[in-house]
Formats: structure tokens, C-alpha cells, sequence
């Protein structure tokens, strides 16, 4: 297997591994699946994080996790759904994540950021030939 088929391959397992990650971020956030709050749960928490108009930036957040996770697992517009999850995540690190410090379990931005990092890496690198659709 020369370098790039094995660049693919690794691509595909961290597109993947987003992908069913954000999936299922996504299905609690829009139905309350796997014990999400669903969108008012949500919603409620964006509230009391102070954001202007929760119910929305909950709709927003919830299909571009879900639709942009399922769009990572089957390798469409792979760089547009890194691009806009990763600003979940650096919203999430922001204004959740980053007052707690650094360690997961204390709360902190280090599963956040390892994920902002693997979008970045789907960004610059595109979806690999075992994308679907892989066109900007």
C-alpha cells in the first residue's frame, strides 16, 4: 500500500469516527435519543449560558452535529461539515469547556479540543478517495 492509499485510510477512520460521534451528539440534541434533552433541554442550557435566542442556536447546533456527523460517516462535503463542527467546538470550548480547565474530568476542553483537532485534520485533508462526495 503506497503513502496515499494509506493517508486515505487513516482519513476514513477519523471521518468515520467523527461522523458517528457527531451522529448521535446530534440525535439527542433534535430528539432526545440515547438520553439527550432533545431541543428544548438544549435550548434550556443556551439559555442559561446566555445566549440570545436559545431555541434557535439549539436547531442550529443539533443538525449541524447530526446532519454534519452523517455526512462525515458517509463522506459528503466532508470538509464543509469538519469546518462547521469545529466551530461547535470552539464554541463549546469557549463557553463551556474552557472556564473548567483543561482535563475532561474535571469538566475541562481536552475532548473538545482533540476533536476541534481531528476536524482540522478533515479540513486540510478532505474526505480521502473513500468519500462520497468530496468536491471543496
Amino acid at each position: 500500500m503506497d503513502k496515499n492509499s494509506m493517508a486515505d485510510v487513516a482519513i476514513f477512520f477519523v471521518r468515520v469516527a467523527l461522523g458517528v460521534i457527531f451522529l448521535a451528539h446530534g440525535m439527542q440534541k433534535l430528539f432526545g435519543a440515547f438520553g439527550g434533552s432533545g431541543i428544548d433541554g438544549f435550548s434550556q442550557m443556551l439559555k442559561a449560558l446566555g445566549f440570545a435566542t436559545p431555541i434557535f442556536w439549539a436547531w442550529v447546533v443539533g443538525l449541524v452535529e447530526g446532519v454534519g456527523g452523517l455526512f462525515l460517516l458517509l463522506g459528503i462535503l466532508p470538509r464543509v461539515s469538519a469546518a462547521l463542527i469545529g466551530i461547535v467546538m470552539i464554541v463549546a470550548i469557549v463557553k463551556v469547556h474552557g472556564p473548567k480547565g483543561f482535563f475532561m474530568m474535571q469538566g475541562g476542553f481536552e475532548y473538545p479540543f482533540l476533536i476541534l483537532m481531528a476536524c482540522i485534520a478533515v479540513l486540510f485533508s478532505g474526505g480521502g478517495k473513500l468519500s462520497l462526495f468530496d468536491r471543496f
